[in-house]
């Protein structure tokens, strides 16, 4: 007890006490930090470094815990490897890094982190786009045109939307069939779907590694599988093959999919339900 007395006051007491006393200057400082790290983290929270960033807030928690209790080995370690660490991180966060930086130098970049109430953009779609998405996926079905709609959730994709071609349209049954028509322009790569809108078209999307899937299976379910696996987006893939409807969720892919199975999975998608439960389909893969 009396060694953690001592570590709190060589350590913590230095960090409490004021050096001076406080004006109106600092307290305008505190304010400002806290809101632009409050904004920060809101912004972490909406790229795929948020998992990331929890599991590091873990191994620092567990590093103070490690500091306090005295385990002089395993704070000797971190403290040797911490350069090679940061190293490892910066490689890690590129893509987050990069596009923090990019927006630095865009002249909306203060809106970017003054928090503005976004209706269209944070509302659940409704029961008309649900039924739009499924009328559309089963007319291509029956016709055998090729088609991959990726359904945004909590993560924003950003970065797959700006491969694509804008398009920002309310969706519906006819503009879907019309965009996946064989020889068209936006006929290749996936559509990404926000709330009850189309936002772009023609997007690329990672393709999955994993080695157990069918081989039957081509680029199209694969990337519905990739996407599905570094996001939480949900994904319906019309096969141009087979005239299947499938979909996935969570690096699963569920194929042969009736209309009232797609129909449930949207519903849960649409009540925002962060562990969905499994559905059955004809041919479950687990990746």
């Amino acid at each position: 007890m009396t060694g953690f007395i001592s570590w709190l006051q060589v350590h913590i007491l230095p960090w409490v006490t004021p050096p001076k006393q406080i004006e109106i200057i600092d307290i305008i400082q505190v304010i400002l930090i806290a809101f632009f790290v409050y904004n920060l983290i809101i912004w972490v929270k909406d790229t795929r470094a948020y998992t990331l960033l929890r599991g590091i807030l873990f191994i620092i928690a567990f590093m103070v815990v490690a500091n306090v209790l005295g385990m002089e080995v395993i704070v000797w370690l971190v403290s040797r490897v911490g350069i090679a660490a940061f190293t490892a991180l910066v490689i890690i966060f590129q893509p987050e890094l990069r596009k923090a930086l990019e927006q630095v130098g865009h002249r909306n970049f203060l809106t970017r982190f003054i928090p503005t109430r976004n209706v269209e953009e944070n509302k659940r779609f409704s029961d008309q786009t649900l039924n739009e998405i499924v009328h559309a996926c089963y007319e291509m079905a029956e016709v055998r045109t090729g088609a991959l709609i990726v359904v945004e959730n909590n993560i924003r994709l950003d970065d797959y939307e700006q491969t694509g071609i804008p398009v920002d349209a309310i969706i519906s049954s006819q503009l879907l069939i019309n965009i996946f028509e064989h020889n068209t322009p936006l006929h290749d790569g996936a559509i990404i779907v926000r709330g009850d809108r189309i936002t772009a078209a023609t997007c690329y999307l990672p393709l999955s590694d994993n080695t157990s899937l069918s081989k039957r299976l081509g680029t199209r379910h694969r990337a519905g599988v990739g996407i599905s696996e570094v996001s939480d987006c949900f994904v319906v893939i019309v096969s141009e093959e087979t005239g299947q409807v499938s979909y996935a969720q969570e690096g699963k892919l569920r194929t042969a999919a009736s209309p009232a199975q797609l129909r449930e999975a949207l519903h849960e998608v649409q009540k925002l339900v962060q562990t969905p439960k499994r559905r059955r389909g004809k041919e479950a893969v687990n990746v």
